[in-house]
Protein backbone atom coordinates (compact mmCIF):
# COMPACT_ATOMS: atom_id res chain seq x y z
CA UNK A 1 0.00 0.00 0.00
CA UNK A 2 1.32 3.42 -1.03
CA UNK A 3 1.71 6.34 1.82
CA UNK A 4 0.10 9.52 0.61
CA UNK A 5 3.34 10.96 1.25
CA UNK A 6 4.92 8.22 -1.34
CA UNK A 7 1.86 9.42 -3.83
CA UNK A 8 2.55 12.90 -3.20
CA UNK A 9 6.33 12.38 -4.02
CA UNK A 10 5.42 10.25 -7.04
CA UNK A 11 2.73 12.47 -8.63
CA UNK A 12 4.99 15.39 -7.56
CA UNK A 13 8.16 13.86 -9.99
CA UNK A 14 5.89 12.89 -12.74
CA UNK A 15 4.71 16.41 -12.70
CA UNK A 16 8.03 17.68 -13.03
CA UNK A 17 9.06 15.26 -15.28
CA UNK A 18 6.44 15.92 -17.81
CA UNK A 19 7.28 20.15 -17.66
CA UNK A 20 10.87 18.69 -18.74
CA UNK A 21 9.40 17.49 -21.55
CA UNK A 22 7.02 20.40 -21.99
CA UNK A 23 10.11 22.54 -21.93
CA UNK A 24 12.30 20.99 -23.81
CA UNK A 25 9.50 20.63 -26.88
CA UNK A 26 8.68 24.33 -26.16
CA UNK A 27 13.02 24.86 -26.60
CA UNK A 28 13.45 22.18 -29.79
CA UNK A 29 10.40 24.65 -31.21
CA UNK A 30 12.16 27.70 -31.09
CA UNK A 31 15.11 26.62 -32.51
CA UNK A 32 13.59 24.22 -34.95
CA UNK A 33 16.06 26.14 -37.96
CA UNK A 34 18.85 25.35 -35.59
CA UNK A 35 21.20 21.68 -35.44
CA UNK A 36 21.38 19.37 -32.97
CA UNK A 37 23.75 16.98 -31.75
CA UNK A 38 24.51 14.75 -28.93
CA UNK A 39 27.82 12.80 -27.92
CA UNK A 40 28.87 10.60 -25.39
CA UNK A 41 31.68 11.79 -22.96
CA UNK A 42 31.78 8.53 -21.02
CA UNK A 43 32.20 6.60 -24.72
CA UNK A 44 34.82 9.31 -26.14
CA UNK A 45 36.56 8.77 -22.63
CA UNK A 46 36.87 5.37 -22.62
CA UNK A 47 38.27 4.75 -25.84
CA UNK A 48 41.39 7.41 -25.23
CA UNK A 49 43.83 5.63 -23.92
CA UNK A 50 46.21 8.34 -22.08
CA UNK A 51 42.24 8.95 -19.98
CA UNK A 52 42.09 4.82 -18.94
CA UNK A 53 45.96 4.89 -17.57
CA UNK A 54 45.09 8.50 -15.86
CA UNK A 55 42.32 6.50 -14.29
CA UNK A 56 43.96 3.35 -13.27
CA UNK A 57 46.78 5.68 -11.75
CA UNK A 58 44.46 7.67 -9.62
CA UNK A 59 42.77 4.15 -8.70
CA UNK A 60 45.97 3.18 -7.59
CA UNK A 61 47.12 6.36 -5.55
CA UNK A 62 43.13 6.92 -4.06
CA UNK A 63 43.81 2.71 -3.13
CA UNK A 64 47.27 3.29 -1.76
CA UNK A 65 46.21 6.63 0.07
CA UNK A 66 43.28 4.56 1.79
CA UNK A 67 45.39 1.57 2.59
CA UNK A 68 47.73 4.04 4.66
CA UNK A 69 44.66 5.72 6.57
CA UNK A 70 43.14 2.31 7.39
CA UNK A 71 46.52 1.39 8.95
CA UNK A 72 46.26 4.55 11.15
CA UNK A 73 42.81 4.20 12.18
CA UNK A 74 43.45 0.47 13.36
CA UNK A 75 46.25 1.88 15.21
CA UNK A 76 44.11 4.30 16.77
CA UNK A 77 41.39 2.26 17.89
CA UNK A 78 44.26 -0.46 19.28
CA UNK A 79 45.48 2.27 21.47
CA UNK A 80 41.84 3.24 22.73
CA UNK A 81 40.93 -0.77 23.53
CA UNK A 82 44.41 -0.90 24.95
CA UNK A 83 43.43 2.50 27.05
CA UNK A 84 40.42 1.07 28.02
CA UNK A 85 41.73 -1.95 29.61
CA UNK A 86 44.09 -0.44 31.27
CA UNK A 87 42.56 2.57 32.50
CA UNK A 88 41.85 1.27 36.04
CA UNK A 89 45.76 0.73 36.72
CA UNK A 90 46.48 4.25 35.63
CA UNK A 91 46.43 7.60 37.53
CA UNK A 92 44.55 10.80 36.21
CA UNK A 93 47.26 12.31 35.19
CA UNK A 94 48.68 9.24 33.04
CA UNK A 95 44.83 8.96 32.01
CA UNK A 96 44.93 12.38 30.59
CA UNK A 97 48.18 12.08 28.79
CA UNK A 98 46.97 8.81 27.25
CA UNK A 99 43.69 10.38 26.07
CA UNK A 100 45.53 13.27 24.95
CA UNK A 101 48.14 10.99 22.73
CA UNK A 102 44.71 9.35 21.02
CA UNK A 103 43.46 12.34 20.31
CA UNK A 104 46.51 13.63 18.81
CA UNK A 105 46.50 10.66 16.62
CA UNK A 106 42.63 11.29 15.81
CA UNK A 107 43.74 14.78 14.56
CA UNK A 108 46.56 13.74 12.55
CA UNK A 109 44.47 11.05 10.97
CA UNK A 110 41.41 13.25 9.84
CA UNK A 111 44.29 15.93 8.27
CA UNK A 112 45.99 13.38 6.69
CA UNK A 113 42.33 12.58 5.20
CA UNK A 114 41.80 15.53 4.15
CA UNK A 115 45.47 16.09 2.53
CA UNK A 116 44.28 13.06 0.71
CA UNK A 117 40.68 13.70 -0.01
CA UNK A 118 39.72 16.55 0.75
CA UNK A 119 38.39 19.56 -1.86
CA UNK A 120 41.78 20.50 -2.56
CA UNK A 121 43.22 17.05 -1.83
CA UNK A 122 46.66 15.72 -3.10
CA UNK A 123 44.05 12.95 -5.11
CA UNK A 124 42.19 16.28 -6.60
CA UNK A 125 45.19 17.72 -7.62
CA UNK A 126 46.29 14.46 -9.51
CA UNK A 127 43.09 14.30 -10.94
CA UNK A 128 43.50 18.59 -12.13
CA UNK A 129 47.18 17.39 -13.79
CA UNK A 130 46.09 14.05 -15.25
CA UNK A 131 42.40 14.07 -16.56
CA UNK A 132 41.65 17.52 -16.85
CA UNK A 133 43.75 18.26 -19.87
CA UNK A 134 41.99 15.28 -22.03
CA UNK A 135 38.68 16.60 -20.80
CA UNK A 136 39.85 19.93 -22.15
CA UNK A 137 41.15 18.73 -25.41
CA UNK A 138 37.68 16.52 -25.71
CA UNK A 139 35.23 19.95 -24.67
CA UNK A 140 37.92 21.76 -27.64
CA UNK A 141 37.03 19.23 -30.19
CA UNK A 142 33.51 19.66 -29.65
CA UNK A 143 33.59 23.27 -29.74
CA UNK A 144 34.93 23.29 -33.20
CA UNK A 145 32.89 20.04 -34.54
CA UNK A 146 29.98 22.63 -33.15
CA UNK A 147 31.46 25.85 -35.33
CA UNK A 148 32.13 23.47 -37.89
CA UNK A 149 28.92 21.93 -38.49
CA UNK A 150 27.25 25.08 -37.26
CA UNK A 151 25.46 23.09 -34.65
CA UNK A 152 23.61 25.21 -31.95
CA UNK A 153 23.34 22.99 -28.97
CA UNK A 154 25.18 19.44 -28.80
CA UNK A 155 23.95 17.68 -25.50
CA UNK A 156 26.18 15.09 -23.18
CA UNK A 157 23.89 11.60 -22.87
CA UNK A 158 26.58 10.83 -20.00
CA UNK A 159 26.34 11.48 -16.66
CA UNK A 160 23.06 13.36 -15.50
CA UNK A 161 21.86 14.35 -18.95
CA UNK A 162 19.15 12.93 -19.84
CA UNK A 163 17.58 12.03 -23.33
CA UNK A 164 14.46 10.10 -23.63
CA UNK A 165 15.75 9.35 -27.17
CA UNK A 166 18.18 9.70 -29.06
CA UNK A 167 18.83 8.87 -33.38
CA UNK A 168 22.47 7.37 -34.08
CA UNK A 169 23.14 9.78 -36.72
CA UNK A 170 22.88 12.60 -34.66
CA UNK A 171 25.73 11.38 -31.81
CA UNK A 172 29.02 13.14 -32.62
CA UNK A 173 31.00 11.27 -30.42
CA UNK A 174 33.14 8.96 -32.94
CA UNK A 175 33.58 12.47 -34.96
CA UNK A 176 34.92 13.75 -31.12
CA UNK A 177 37.40 10.66 -31.43
CA UNK A 178 38.98 11.39 -35.13
CA UNK A 179 39.01 14.99 -34.26
CA UNK A 180 41.35 13.73 -31.42
CA UNK A 181 43.15 11.50 -33.42
CA UNK A 182 41.58 8.17 -32.30
CA UNK A 183 39.64 5.52 -34.31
Amino acid sequence: MISAKELNKKSSTMKKLVLSIAALISFVFMVNAQKLAFIDTEYILDNIPAYTAAQNQLDQLSSQFQKELESIHAEIEQMYKDFQAESVLLSEDMKRKREDVIITKEKDYKQLQKKYFGPNGDLFKKRQGLVKPIQDDVFNAVQEISNEGSYAIIFDKAGGTTLFFTNPKFDLSDQVLQKLGYK
